[in-house]
């Protein structure tokens, strides 16, 4: 009796696992066109993006076989959607707030998150890694040509054309 539940359990988690194959999202895994990267402040400063970053905050996401794969695909494909929205270095444009909140989440080990680099074949970054992003990324960030105001920007130190006083 409890053969027969065990072998009509497995085979109904067989049943599912191919019928979640059928929902088509989290498959197609295209990456849009990079439009405009960051002018980086050294070479060593993409690098360590690439490595850590660009796969969820990027258009050159690289998606490995089992990312095809429901419902790790949903899973995936939902993760780097929402990382592109929250920073895209394809497509290049931030408010001056954000380095702060992006440094920290380095600092503290948000980013990359812990899970990410329990992914066979991920990218870990040590210590003089992480810190050396992080003074890069800022460096990267305060130099930039493209950055834009943030809408709480403090307007005491503009003469209104954009200028500091």
């Amino acid at each position: 009796m409890v053969r027969r539940v065990a072998k009509y359990g497995i085979l109904a988690i067989l049943v599912v696992f191919v019928g979640i194959q059928i929902v088509p999202y989290g498959r197609s895994h295209d990456n849009p066109p990079v439009i405009l990267e960051p002018e980086w402040d050294v070479p060593i400063t993409r690098d360590l993006a690439v490595r850590a970053c660009f796969d969820c905050h990027s258009n050159e996401t690289y998606w490995p076989w089992y990312t095809k794969i429901a419902p790790v695909s949903w899973w995936t494909q939902e993760h780097v959607d929402e990382g592109r929205d929250e920073l895209n270095f394809s497509e290049w444009s931030w408010a001056n707030d954000e380095i702060d909140e992006i440094a920290e989440s380095v600092m503290e080990g948000e980013m990359p998150p812990t899970y990410y680099n329990l992914v066979p074949g991920s990218r870990v970054l040590s210590g003089n890694e992480r810190e050396q992003l992080i003074r890069g990324l800022i460096a990267t960030f305060n130099d930039s040509p493209n950055a834009q105001q943030s809408s709480d920007h403090d307007d005491d130190d503009d003469d209104g054309n954009g200028h500091d006083r």
